[in-house]
């Protein structure tokens, strides 16, 4: 793990000099705080008993049967708020609260992040305000709801692609305005240092769960864990639990959009994957080309960037990225609903998919996927799309 932001060249803090005070203070802080037994004590605290920690291993027998592999799902969708989101809000909530913040702020794209930061907000007693493209206002208006009803303010946000990128952007503009009392609660491992490496350490609670349950339910270790990629936050969450175990293999699902080829994406990954990284929102990545319009049906994944520990991660060979088009997760989404009763965000569809996918061709025989949501968000896309009457 990178102790100073940096990532095998990736990541860093590549910010404008306002920015470089408060983000420098901020990481030292967390880097106190993190080893503060008190902290440390309050924070599992908070994620037993108000988030509902530990989150179970399922073993998904009707669809291990079908693809003749051993298929176990982390249930993240169980968390308090519906996602994995909680684990990293509560986290950087308690260091805002201890550094003396008054005011939290933050980006969202399918809600989950929005919500569990105003969820936080609620428990710590702290205003909350979150930036959101209008186009995933539209898509999410359950969550916009959600946040509202426990007190914080939707920022909407209509510049651009009217996206997550664009809700960062906001953020980012906000916090370099107002960061004396107010903390940028960064929703992926994402942005500049230290965000990438804090969201990952509240996130890694995921695998250390993980690794631990999955062993007593199947005997050993998995032979591949996978999540969907985004910004990244719930799969370097998973994969921080196995990743210096070299018999598991690591595959982030990134979102394809309408084909890696259709020029509508958001897969730097999986498209880029031999060209230069760039900087991008305060930190060195890879981003998608000019040429492709920034696309998801999955409001939480239309991120046309990567966190920086995943390009790492690429580039030692670690882990493997693929594209999953719209049309494949929302074929996943549906399977597991029929198949296992179980409901999932379109965020986790692509990492069923891309699960069903290595199942198919025989690459693994036990597979763990992170369920970082569920999908009652996704009803109105999934209504859309679907024809059950």
């Amino acid at each position: 793990m990178s102790t100073d932001g940096d990532f095998e060249g990736f990541g860093g803090r590549h910010v404008p000099e306002p920015l470089e005070e408060p983000l420098g203070e901020l990481s030292e802080t967390f880097d106190s705080e993190i080893e503060s037994e008190e902290f440390r004590a309050e924070f599992e605290r908070l994620l037993e008993h108000f988030g509902g920690r530990p989150t179970p291993v399922f073993h998904a027998e009707t669809l291990s049967e079908r693809y003749d592999a051993n298929i176990y799902f982390k249930h993240e969708d169980l968390l308090h708020g519906g996602a994995h989101k909680l684990n990293n809000t509560l986290g950087q909530g308690l260091l805002a609260k201890r550094a003396g913040k008054e005011r939290l702020i933050a980006e969202t794209g399918a809600g989950q992040h929005g919500t569990a930061t105003a969820m936080v907000g609620a428990l710590l007693d702290m205003p909350v305000t979150v930036y959101m493209g209008t186009k995933d206002i539209d898509r999410q208006e359950m969550n916009v709801f959600r946040m509202r009803l426990m007190g914080a303010e939707v920022e909407p946000v209509t510049r651009g692609n009217q996206g997550l990128a664009e809700a960062v952007d906001a953020a980012l503009e906000d916090y370099a305005e107002n960061f004396q009392e107010t903390h940028y609660l960064v929703g992926s491992a994402v942005g500049p240092d230290p965000y990438p490496r804090m969201v990952r350490e509240f996130q890694s609670v995921i695998g250390r769960e993980a690794r631990e349950q999955i062993s007593e339910l199947h005997g050993e270790l998995p032979d591949a864990c996978v999540a969907c990629v985004g910004g990244g936050s719930n799969a370097i969450g998973l994969f921080s639990g196995f990743i210096d175990d070299e018999g598991v293999s690591l595959y982030g699902a990134e979102p394809a959009g309408k084909g890696l080829d259709s020029g509508e994406h958001s897969a730097p990954l999986s498209s880029t994957e031999h060209e230069e990284p760039q900087i991008f929102q305060g930190m060195k990545t890879k981003v998608i080309d000019d040429e492709t319009t920034n696309h998801s049906v999955s409001a939480g994944l239309d991120y046309p960037a990567v966190g920086p520990e995943h390009a790492a991660l690429q580039s030692l060979g670690r882990a493997e990225y693929h594209g999953i088009t719209d049309e494949e997760a929302l074929a996943a989404f549906r399977e597991l609903s029929e198949t296992e009763g179980i409901i999932p965000a379109l965020e986790p569809s692509h990492a069923i998919a891309l699960a069903i996918k290595l199942a198919e061709e025989d690459r693994h025989e036990t597979i763990l996927i992170n369920l970082c949501g569920r999908g009652d968000k996704d009803m109105q896309t999934a209504a859309e799309k679907f024809d059950l009457a």
